[in-house]
């Protein structure tokens, strides 16, 4: 078990958990420049940090070309992750924080709290699978659920499904989304495409209590669904 003294600095544990999240999250190979956009600094930063990162053994990269980690970048992606989601669902089952606002809070407390202090918090929970926003967290062995799912953005007209996770980069989005009455757990359908970029036209709620309503591409492009019948089946 690590104390946080004995941990990566605070750069590397960032690092490679960027890039286990946008290798997780399906997006395409992880490129420097998507690293860079996620981290909000220069490509140049990112290739510096990149070749401290091969020479720790964390990740495989070769110029120009994508970024994997190694299985030991996953081994420590996995901790920071299971620090941060099981962080953000502490903050918002007992503390009572809004989904929009523990994703800074875990940025900051990830790096100091120790793996004791997260175990206390995981078993405090009753060992939750998921975060707030639907994230899977890691088990303490560095095992992660496997669930059947595909971006909203992605599916066709027609498609019904079950909102199992939401994107929680982007606080505005999250909170437009809580307006909106979209979230965890809501039964959702695709009902039209809008041509040329358009928005997606969803219906939402129970047969009973259904609407439709407009929602923008990149809304669509931070939720994630499972297929109902799965869910239906777990329930």
């Amino acid at each position: 078990m690590e104390n946080a003294s004995e941990r990566p600095s605070t750069s590397v544990e960032d690092y490679v958990k960027v890039i286990y999240d946008l290798q997780e999250r399906g997006s395409g190979p992880v490129t420097i420049s998507a690293m860079a956009e996620r981290l909000s600094v220069s490509n140049s930063s990112v290739s510096g940090m990149l070749r401290k990162l091969g020479e720790l053994g964390l990740v495989s990269h070769r110029r120009y070309g994508d970024v994997q980690l190694t299985e030991t970048g996953d081994k420590a992606a996995l901790a920071v992750l299971r620090r941060h989601r099981l962080l953000e669902t502490y903050l918002v089952e007992a503390l009572g924080y809004s989904w929009d606002e523990v994703h800074d809070e875990a940025e900051i407390l990830e790096h100091v709290v120790s793996d004791r202090f997260v175990d206390r918090i995981a078993a405090y929970l009753g060992h939750p699978a998921v975060d707030p926003h639907g994230d899977p967290i890691p088990t303490r062995e560095g095992d992660v659920p496997e669930r059947e799912t595909q971006l909203l953005s992605a599916a066709e007209a027609g498609t019904t499904g079950v909102i199992v996770r939401v994107n929680d980069s982007d606080p505005d989005l999250l909170r437009h989304l809580a307006e909106q009455d979209i979230g965890i757990g809501m039964r959702i359908e695709l009902v039209e495409r809008r041509p040329f970029g358009g928005p997606l036209i969803v219906r939402t709620g129970t047969s009973g209590d259904q609407r439709e309503q407009a929602l923008g591409l990149l809304a669509a492009e931070a939720l994630w669904i499972a297929p109902a019948s799965v869910q239906e089946g777990r329930g």
